[in-house]
């Protein structure tokens, strides 16, 4: 299992709206915090902010260009949510696949799914 804090970090950071458009923003390329901030209407100081928390969960890195700090999306930590994720998605989707072959005999049907 992956360990419990990258979980809660990344969790955490995904859990704001503003923080998943600036991953949705990375995904098209670097930018700085002022170009993250712009089209949004935010204060440089509230993006940094967000910035900060990303960083923290290691969804994205960022690095002092000039006098700007230029941000990516960072490598991986989405990787061990996804694992997170897929093995209680394999475990439900065994549990329905044993409770819909419980049905299938007790009903003499061919299943409930479609």
């Amino acid at each position: 299992m992956v360990q419990q804090e990258v979980l809660d970090r990344v969790f955490a950071s995904l859990a704001d709206p503003q923080r998943r458009r600036i991953l949705v923003r990375l995904g098209e390329g670097p930018a700085t915090i002022g170009e993250l901030a712009e089209p949004v209407g935010m204060t440089l100081t509230g993006m940094k902010k967000h910035v900060q928390v990303l960083e923290a969960a290691g969804l994205i890195v960022t690095e002092k260009v000039g006098r700007s700090r230029q941000c990516r999306l960072g490598p991986a930590p989405l990787d061990d949510a996804m694992a997170w994720i897929g093995f209680y998605q394999r475990l439900w989707a065994r549990k329905l696949d044993g409770l819909d072959a419980y049905f299938t005999l007790r009903n003499g049907t061919e299943g409930t799914s479609s």
